[in-house]
């Protein structure tokens, strides 16, 4: 009987202290680019253009894409439908500045549910550009609770490092 009373009290304190995890979190990496923004624009705008940059295109050859709503920009809606490490998803740009900013929202289906807004930023200094990814959402109980096991900043972080060296690769041959 103590034992289980020991034992239910540390569960509890478990699920307390999971529960004071902070409700929110953000992603970011930066990286400085060789290039004008009109370069590194219409790569981040336009979803097809995806596909010659983004880390998560190369894990899974076989991934089904969909394309709707506008070509690019303000409207554009990507859906991917692909294995066990992508996942299933979609992304719609909700705002953009051009040459300067872009704001999507990115819901996943599968593995799991969630939603979140991601952000480019580009800011030209003296002949070259910082360019920003950056994603932030709330943390629910669940997410909270990995966090504990699993780093989404060096998980997620490490794949947005990927995607703007790729970046910088295409638009420094331009």
């Amino acid at each position: 009987m103590m034992l289980a009373a020991i034992v239910l009290l540390l569960l509890i304190a478990f699920i307390l202290f999971v529960a004071t995890r902070p409700d929110d979190f953000r992603i970011e990496r930066s990286l400085i680019l060789q290039a004008r923004p009109e370069q590194i624009f219409p790569l981040i705008n336009d979803f097809h253009e995806w596909e010659a940059w983004s880390p998560w295109e190369k894990a899974d050859p076989a991934v089904q894409r969909i394309y709707s709503g506008a070509a690019q920009g303000q409207g554009a809606i990507y859906a991917w439908k692909g294995n066990k490490d992508l996942g299933e998803g979609k992304m719609e740009i909700l705002e953009t500045r051009p040459h300067d900013y872009l704001r999507l929202q990115i819901n996943f289906f599968k593995p799991f549910t969630a939603q979140n807004t991601i952000e480019f930023r580009l800011e030209e200094k003296e002949g070259h550009t910082v360019v920003s990814h950056a994603m932030f959402g709330p943390s629910n109980f669940m997410s909270k609770l990995m966090s504990l096991f699993f780093s989404m900043d060096k998980m997620v972080g490490s794949k947005f490092d990927e995607g703007l060296h790729s970046l910088k690769n295409i638009v420094e041959k331009i």
